[in-house]
């Protein structure tokens, strides 16, 4: 859904006006003309989706109840990949936007933008770097163990893809070592004991002890005893004889060649056509034609502005000292941090329930889909975030429980469960209204941001209980911010690991675990942190819009749903459809919202 733009409206009430009888004679051929650059383009996106989704199918995060392979990421599927979105650029370049509907105008937008990042992607190369400092091909294989098998066609597939994995893990292999020839790495400093997911799975003492039997430990009652028996041996085989086997290939690979001789220095701009790389980067992750200084300034500014509501907080709890002291009181009071893995988990199941109780007054549509509240497994949790989260889903970190803080929690919980990504993600797949294209993917500018403005909505919930818990909401919003500002630094302005670990420390309460594993997530993923704060920037400019053009009319329910109704957009798209809701009287998608 869009909006005609005013200038376009005045056209056309200025035609209809003066032109008397000629506009209603030209109306009909501008609607066929709609109709058939409509028609072009919803047989590009459809067919190109389609084809996209054969591609997904076999996705390594794929459950392994819906696919028995793993993707093709050889040579002749790559150069496929690039043929086939080259093509596609060139469709959409032949289609004027001005000529489609209204409706399909933004989803050209949002289109073409998929379409923009998967092309630099390919151009760049980037299958040659399958891995960065928190996720890898062989990490997210290792999670399909983890997924849920209800058939016994469900097992058989999984059986399939187990021994699938040699073939797949050699194509990776071979696209790292011509990564390795050109010094497109990850910067070694990141990889260091990333190969401890696979010594698990080579290491382990019998069939039994690998992360991969882990769904043959117990079956749904519908599989009968007998088959059940099959499914378990031929499992056992299939790790024996396929998936040790390749993980002890991939692990001398990873100690012997590929990790001693990644590059050294930590600077896209240092990569192969790094700065153009580092520009798409920026690209894809903000939507918007921002450079390096203009994210770099942006992330300053808001640092001062978010330092000086921490001065108040401090005042608040009477604290005596400056605001690095007060960082480490919160850093080092036992008071603050949980003693116990479950202690941490409880408390983010109290919050997310917390939350339940006032959705309502804050949403008018809400997911049907539910999460469940997990650990994150052991085997990433040294090098994970505190928390990550999405559909059915929200894994909370309790690796190293002095660096989890209590007063960071509601923060967390808010942004990675409801109404962060818990909410964001299942309402786009469940609206049949948009195209597949934009109920499937995700555009991290738009779900990062959206999930970042909900620790900010927070606050006028009602969720920060205590001076404590507000600071926490702080230092993650000053955590964010500092991504623009250390992101750039690192990639663009020749930051040293030190100097970006040093600024976090400096204008937030991470721990210092924590500050040395995000760092280092950012050296190895360059521009995806600059994605969150632009984002929460983007929904807080709009409500701010919305709430001075419409005044007593505003309804946050109305807004919410009507940033949540898109699925996932660029920033142009979130602030069109402002324009929509103000020239709708504040009205949202739904029919209850007055």
């Amino acid at each position: 859904m869009t909006t005609i733009p005013r200038k376009i409206l005045l056209l056309i009430a200025l035609g209809g006006t003066m032109l008397g009888s000629v506009a209603v004679q030209a109306a009909p051929q501008r609607k066929a003309t709609a109709q058939s650059a409509d028609a072009r383009f919803q047989a590009l996106y459809t067919s190109e989706y389609q084809w996209r989704q054969r591609q997904m199918e076999q996705d390594e995060d794929t459950p392994r109840g819906k696919s028995a392979k793993l993707p093709d990421v050889g040579p002749a599927a790559q150069a496929e990949r690039l043929a086939r979105w080259s093509a596609t650029e060139t469709a959409l370049k032949a289609i004027a936007p001005a000529s489609l509907s209204p409706a399909n105008r933004v989803n050209y937008v949002v289109y073409k933008q998929q379409i923009d990042a998967l092309l630099a992607e390919q151009r760049y190369r980037e299958y040659e770097k399958p891995l960065n400092a928190d996720s890898s091909f062989w990490g997210n294989i290792a999670g399909s163990a983890r997924g849920s098998f209800r058939s016994a066609q469900d097992y058989r597939n999984y059986i399939a893809m187990l021994r699938d994995i040699p073939r797949y893990y050699d194509q990776q292999i071979a696209n790292m070592r011509a990564g390795l020839a050109r010094g497109f790495t990850p910067p070694q400093i990141t990889l260091q004991g990333r190969d401890a997911g696979v010594a698990q799975v080579v290491e382990a003492k019998g069939v039994t002890a690998s992360p991969f039997y882990a769904p043959f430990e117990t079956f749904p009652k519908t599989i009968p005893a007998a088959e059940q028996a099959t499914l378990r041996a031929e499992g056992s085989a299939a790790i024996t004889q396929a998936v040790v086997p390749a993980h002890a290939k991939l692990l001398a690979f990873l100690r012997t060649d590929y990790i001693p001789h990644a590059r050294v220095a930590l600077a896209a701009y240092d990569l192969p056509d790094g700065k153009a790389y580092y520009q798409s980067k920026i690209r894809e992750y903000t939507t918007q034609d921002l450079t390096p200084d203009q994210v770099h300034a942006v992330g300053l500014a808001e640092i001062a502005k978010i330092r000086a509501r921490m001065d108040t907080v401090m005042q608040q709890v009477a604290f005596k000292g400056d605001l690095q002291a007060f960082f480490n009181h919160l850093r080092t009071d036992p008071q603050f941090y949980p003693k116990t893995p479950n202690e941490l988990l409880y408390r983010a199941a109290w919050i997310a329930k917390t939350f339940d109780g006032k959705a309502s007054q804050y949403f008018g549509h809400l997911p049907r889909s539910r999460f469940a509240i997990k650990p994150v497994p052991a085997d990433i949790a040294p090098f994970y975030t505190g928390g990550r989260g999405g559909p059915g889903i929200y894994l909370v970190n309790t690796y190293d429980l002095k660096s989890r803080p209590f007063y960071s929690q509601i923060a967390l919980t808010l942004h990675e469960s409801a109404p962060g990504h818990a909410f964001q993600m299942p309402l786009a797949g469940e609206n049949t209204a948009l195209p597949a294209f934009r109920r499937d993917t995700y555009l991290s500018v738009y779900g990062e941001g959206w999930a970042l403005y909900c620790e900010a909505l927070g606050e006028d919930m009602g969720m920060y209980e205590t001076p404590y818990d507000t600071f926490g909401f702080l230092s993650y919003q000053a955590w964010r911010a500092a991504r623009l500002v250390v992101d750039t630094g690192i990639h663009a302005k020749g930051w040293t690991r030190a100097q970006a670990q040093a600024y976090l420390h400096d204008n937030t309460a991470l721990s210092d675990h924590e500050i040395e594993t995000e760092v280092d997530r950012y050296i190895a993923w360059p521009g995806q942190a600059v994605s969150y704060y632009m984002g929460e920037l983007a929904f807080l400019a709009a409500r701010d819009k919305a709430q001075k053009a419409l005044g007593a009319k505003f309804n946050i329910r109305a807004f919410h749903d009507a940033m949540l109704e898109m699925g996932s957009v660029p920033v142009p798209v979130i602030e069109q459809r402002t324009d929509q809701l103000i020239a709708a009287g504040g009205k949202g998608p739904y029919p209850d919202e007055e």
